[in-house]
Parts: C-alpha cells; structure tokens; sequence
C-alpha cells in the first residue's frame, strides 16, 4: 500500500512538473514567425542576374520600406545605379519565391516621371488581403524599368522582416 501511495505522489509531482515546463515555453507572444506582428522592415537588392530572363548589366538597386498590417501600407523607396536608360517605372510582382526563376503577376505598375539612370523613386500602396499574405511570406519581388529593357533591368526580391 505505502508503494502505490508513493508512487501516486511521485506521478503526480512529475505531471505538475511537466506542466509547468511546457507552460513556461509557451510562444504566445513570439512574433519570430511573422504571424503577430504590427510592423515589418521591407528590404530588397536587385541586380540582372534576377530578371527572367537574366539582363547582362551592372545596374543595381534596393528597396527598404515598411509594411503596417493595420492598414495593409507598404511605404518603400527604391534606389538603384547604372542603368542603361533613365528609370521609367517600378513594379511589384508576385507571387514568386526567391531563387526562383519564375515571374510573378503584376501587382502595382508605378511611372516614373523624372527616373535617371541613377535615383530614387518612393511612394505608398495598399494591399489586399492576398497581397499581403504573399509579401509576409516573401513571395514578391520588384523591377526597375526603362525604355531598353521594359519589363525590368534589374529585380530584387523583397524581404519581411518582424519588427
């Protein structure tokens, strides 16, 4: 009798203290996952070797900006260097993985007026629900365009970050 007493108290120790391990792990505040957060760091580097089909040039450019899920805005600035023709517009593709040699669908086509072949072009846009899943899941990238190469001379896939 005093065996199975024992052993009741030490099964019921052993409970109490698995329980409160596997609440002290508990993750409910974590926003690693991209899932909880408010705000995000937009970041992107593009170059040729990311057009589909790659474009030989020593162009580059970036992207930073962030992303507020409140009111699904993506304010951006994109810079880029070296283009062989002044910069007429920035778009925004997805969905489309990084590495991918895929293209994406057309997401915002934005003119640039007064694009150099060097510059900086920025502005906001509004998301969809849908937009907004696949830049979270960094699915989209963007393009800097000119009159030699329309769809894009250099492309760079943006990153989300949680902040």
């Amino acid at each position: 009798m005093k065996a199975n007493f024992f052993s009741g108290k030490a099964l019921l120790a052993l409970c109490i203290s698995a329980s409160l391990f596997a609440a002290s792990c508990s993750k409910d505040n974590d926003t690693d996952d991209n899932t909880n957060a408010e705000t995000y760091a937009v970041s992107g580097s593009g170059s040729g070797s990311q057009v589909v089909p790659s474009v030989t040039t020593t162009a580059t450019s970036s992207l930073t900006g962030t992303y507020t899920r409140s009111n699904r805005n993506l304010q951006y600035s994109v810079s880029w260097t070296g283009l062989v023709a002044a910069a007429n517009a920035v778009r925004f593709y997805g969905p489309a993985s990084a590495g991918s040699n895929a293209s994406g669908n057309a997401q915002y086509d934005i003119t640039i007026n007064s694009g150099g072949i060097t510059g900086t072009y920025s502005g906001n846009v509004t998301l969809t629900a849908e937009q907004e899943a696949d830049l979270l899941a960094n699915k989209w990238y963007y393009t800097v365009g000119n009159a030699t190469y329309v769809t894009g001379e250099v492309r760079g896939q943006i990153m989300a970050t949680a902040q």
